[in-house]
């Protein structure tokens, strides 16, 4: 079992939440000249980072708030979670 600390409900098991991906990522801009290409890359095109990461979290059980959570996907270590807007600070790899 996982703990991930909302910022709304406090520490909540992990089978309350649902991951939804890659927190680093920037939305291409649609009026670009290459926006198919952008697009193609920014949906299907993903990295599997080793080491610490910034991800989505969305507390489906709970307050159905968005979580940032920075985790370590070899450990899964918690190191920070903080609502969507908040910048949260990656440990050094």
């Amino acid at each position: 079992m996982h703990l991930i600390t909302c910022p709304w409900c406090g520490a909540r098991d992990q089978a309350e939440f649902t991951y939804r991906g890659d927190a680093t990522l920037t939305r291409p801009d649609p009026a670009s000249a290459n926006a198919p290409e952008a697009f193609f890359e920014f949906s299907y095109q993903r990295t599997n980072p080793a080491g610490w990461h910034t991800e989505w979290w969305h507390h489906t059980g709970g307050c159905r708030q968005w979580v940032k959570v920075v985790r370590n996907t070899l450990t899964h270590e918690i190191a920070a979670t903080g609502a969507a807007h908040d910048t949260l600070k990656v440990p050094a790899r």
